[in-house]
């Protein structure tokens, strides 16, 4: 019969456990690796869409702000300058009225302006 040692393992034993700790912790380390590169890709993704969808409404901003300005109402007349034409300038902003660039309230305002200054 073979005498079965006590204490320490046998060479192929120690090379054996050690293959399979090593084995072992080299699955971890590339499952954990794996997992990571997943994450930081996801994240990386996450940012770009955010990029995107920050610079589409920007560029939605400007476009409806350049037709705001486009469409926009033309300015009401000037004052009139002191010691001028009152009647001109009355039929000028009678003009403008019925063109409907300026309301009754405008026309109303500015020729007590007209008529007072």
């Amino acid at each position: 019969m073979l005498a079965r040692r006590m204490g320490r393992p046998g060479l192929v034993g120690l090379a054996a456990r050690t293959a399979v700790v090593a084995g072992t912790a080299g699955a971890v380390n590339n499952r954990m690796q794996r997992r990571n590169d997943a994450r930081y890709e996801q994240e990386a993704q996450a940012q770009a869409y955010e990029q995107q969808q920050q610079q589409a409404a920007m560029q939605a901003a400007a476009a409806q702000a350049a037709a705001a300005q486009q469409y926009a109402a033309p300015q009401a007349a000037p004052a009139a300058p002191a010691g001028g034409d009152v009647v001109g300038q009355l039929e000028r902003l009678a003009a403008l009225q019925q063109q409907g660039i300026l309301t009754a309230e405008e026309f109303a305002a500015e020729k007590a302006k007209i008529l007072n200054g």
